[in-house]
Parts: C-alpha cells; structure tokens; sequence
C-alpha cells in the first residue's frame, strides 16, 4: 500500500472530506462565494451598537460589511464601499460618527441610513439621485440579540435556514427562546485567533469522542462527555450534570440562578446547536455561551466568544470568572487541537482524508451539506 493509499474500509466507518477542503484557496474562495456570502451570517451583538452613529466592521466572505444604528433607532447594514471611486469608508474595526459617514478620499458624505447627503461641487449635479447613489444596502435580521446579515440579493428563508438549525437540534425553537438571549447582557467577551480552517472547528464542536482526552473539565461536570457522545448527537437531549456538581463553573461550585423562563427539565442540563455556517450556541440553566466564527483564510478563524448572563448579574458586577474560566479552557483545548490538525491537511498522508467512529457519523452530514453548496 503506497503512503496516500486508502485501506479497505472498516464496518462502521465513514470517510471524511480529503485534506485539500482544509487547504486549497480556491475551495475557501468557493465557501466565500456560496456559504458566507449567501446564508444568513451572524454579525454583530445589537447591544454593542446601542446610540444613533455606532458602527462595527464585520468580513463576511469577501466583502467588509458596515452594521450601524441609525437615527432611527434600527440596526442597519452597508458594504464599506463608497459609491465615487470605491475606497473603504471605515477603516476602525468599530467607532462612532456624528451624523453621517465620510469617505475619507474625496469626502463623498453618507447618512446614517445610507443616502448620499453630500459631496464636493454635488450642486453641479442637481438631478443626481441621490438614493440610488447611496451606499449598497445588505439585509439584516436581529435574532436572539445579534444582527444577522446576508449579503445575497435575494436572501435564503431565515425561519429554515437559522431557526430551522434549531428545531433540528432541539425539537423546537421555543426551547431555545425560554433563554431570551436577546434579554441578556455580555458578561465577557474573548476573541480568539485560530490558526486552522473554520471547518475544523465545526467538526469538534459538533463531537465529543475527543472530550474524555482534552477536556478533564469539562467531562467533570458533564460526565457522559467522558463516554464520547455529544449532545448533538441527539436530538432534544441535553448532556446532564453530575450527580455532585451543581453548576456549570470550573469547579462545579454553584453559579446563578435559573433563568427566568427555562423550563424544569431544562435544567441542570447543557444544550449545544450548531447554526450553519459559523454560529455555535451552549445553553446552561444560568447563563448562554455563543460563539461566532469570522473564516479569514483557509488557515485562519477569528472566532468571538460572548458568555450572556441575566442583566441583573451583569449590573451588580458579580463574579463570572468561574463559569467563564470553564469554557474558555475548552475553547483553548479546543482550538489548540485544531491547530494541531491543520498542518496536517496538507500531508500526503491525509491527501485522501480521515474516518468518522460511529459517535461521530453525524459530523459526515456536515460534510454533505457542505459538497452540496460547493456545487450549486
């Protein structure tokens, strides 16, 4: 058998993706094009742009998208192009304006809602539509407490795309809305910057066979961890605390109260959704982990982590360090073994890809999903 031969393959296990899917710029230029530019993306958290005149700079796919709050009060979203000759008009990754946008080249001047409002010798050009010369509008949707966008003309339904990756997950999407993630406030936020393609962080989130070995933490507050099923392994279940551990903190010591609205049987439980292509979702009686990923390369994932408690933890200044410091070490164990596996893509050894164990078949439906976008 030649070193990049495949061996017959074993009962039971399925082939992932070969090794080029982690590596090649032109699949990533691809996944730009047709996932990240085309699906509903999730951008920004709402509560981050809270006045007329706050913006973030989110890359989405190829494109550097605008999310602000207009005069109005609504959230809205632009491509950081100006109209005139196409420089960038943001070039802060966040910031505030008074009143309007303003390219910085030839000072061609937008309003908050995106209309043309000014520009050098613009009098000479008194029938200039000045609407139709305004910034290039995206779509946007606030959900959970985030600005979703998409940057597609004609954008995919939002109820089976996002809300439907819920409902598959978890029956319903009301079992996620007993949370009121768009109620909560961020606790802390850590950005991480991941050397490994996005891809690679979508298979280990959705597995656990890998938990009992990284993860000594996290397998002694959720014990069946140890066992190598996650809990989207299941629809509708959520992985159960230890008998001894009551709350989802690096020691298992008590957290914070319930949140109003969880249900009984959602308690003492955790809950992890997947929402394609780069939203992760964990849900524990007392606070919410949500992680957005940000793919930049084919090696390369900045993904922001904000960990949502009740308004009333976060105003009173209470401690969240030993609820955050848990899964910020599974993150870290995480994506230090995501990193590991990159290198490795580009080996001859792995030119033919790996194998899914039975705990992890699911994960070949991602890979599915993912072929059949490629070729639309």
């Amino acid at each position: 058998m030649t070193q990049t031969e495949q061996p017959p393959q074993a009962a039971g296990l399925i082939p992932t993706l070969g090794g080029r899917y982690y590596t090649d710029p032109g699949i990533f230029a691809a996944e730009q094009e047709k996932l990240f530019e085309r699906m509903w993306f999730c951008a920004v958290r709402a509560s981050d742009l809270p006045s007329p005149g706050n913006f973030r700079t989110v890359q989405i796919g190829r494109e550097s998208v605008i999310v602000s709050r207009g005069r109005d009060g609504g959230l809205r979203a632009f491509l950081n192009v100006c109209r005139h000759r196409g420089a960038r008009l943001c070039t802060e990754e966040s910031g505030t304006v008074k009143r309007a946008f303003q390219c910085p080249y030839h000072a061609w001047t937008y309003g908050l809602d995106g209309k043309l409002v000014a520009a050098p010798n613009l009098t000479s050009l008194p029938g200039l539509d000045r609407t139709a010369y305004g910034l290039h509008t995206v779509h946007l949707r606030e959900w959970l407490g985030y600005a979703w966008v998409c940057l597609a003309a004609d954008p995919p339904s939002f109820e089976a795309d996002v809300e439907g990756a819920v409902r598959e997950r978890l029956g319903d999407v009301e079992s996620m809305e007993r949370y009121a993630l768009d109620e909560l406030s961020v606790g802390r936020r850590i950005t991480y910057d991941v050397k490994a393609n996005w891809k690679l962080i979508v298979e280990n989130f959705m597995e656990c066979y890998h938990c009992a070995t990284i993860h000594p933490e996290l397998t002694e507050v959720l014990p069946e961890f140890a066992d190598g099923y996650a809990a989207q392994y299941y629809v509708g279940h959520g992985a159960e605390f230890g008998e001894d551990v009551d709350g989802f903190t690096i020691d298992g010591g008590a957290g914070f109260g319930r949140l109003d609205g969880v249900a009984g049987e959602q308690d003492r439980r955790y809950y992890a959704i997947t929402i394609r292509p780069q939203v992760f979702v964990n849900l524990v009686p007392d606070h919410v982990i949500f992680h957005r990923m940000y793919p930049l390369a084919p090696d390369r994932t900045v993904v922001e982590c904000d960990w949502l408690y009740s308004k009333e933890v976060v105003a009173s200044g209470r401690d969240v360090s030993r609820s955050v410091e848990l899964f910020h070490r599974v993150n870290e164990q995480d994506f230090d073994a995501c990193e590991r596996c990159q290198p490795a893509m580009a080996s001859r050894a792995y030119a033919g890809g790996g194998v899914l164990m039975p705990s992890e078949h699911h994960i070949g439906g991602f890979h599915e999903w993912l072929l059949t976008q490629l070729e639309d």
